[in-house]
């Protein structure tokens, strides 16, 4: 089995757009006013946005985006005027990470994990 995307709910498609671009998501497809789908910059992945107008509840839902340069990154992010709950910081996991929320306050991780993501040492064998 492959994840093929993740699609969360916006209330604002073209501003949501400019988020995640901002962010470093290419834009692959614009079917304004209902939806938007990108490609992460590594891996086979894709990240979708689908408008909606029904009243949001909190889910829950934590969305990881893992970067090799995260402290770089998160500073060039800051740069341009995201606002981010957690700046990056070394988690008992063995994570490096940080935490955000876009306009509609989906919650976005910012993470760097290598070997550790999906081989932490108390991985089950």
């Amino acid at each position: 089995m492959n994840l093929n995307q993740i699609t969360i709910p916006v209330k604002d498609i073209e501003r949501s757009i400019t988020f995640y671009e901002g962010l470093g998501l290419t834009l692959i497809v614009k079917a304004l006013p209902h939806y938007a789908r990108f490609e992460c910059s590594e891996g086979q992945s894709t990240f979708s946005l689908h408008q909606t107008d029904e009243p949001f509840q909190e889910s829950g839902t934590w969305i990881y985006f893992e970067i090799e340069k995260l402290d770089e990154k998160v500073a060039e992010l800051v740069q341009k005027g995201y606002l981010f709950e957690e700046l990056p910081n070394d988690k008992s996991w063995l994570w490096r990470e940080s935490r955000l929320k876009d306009f509609d306050g989906n919650s976005l991780i910012l993470y760097y994990a290598g070997e550790n993501r999906k081989s932490p040492p108390w991985r089950i064998s």
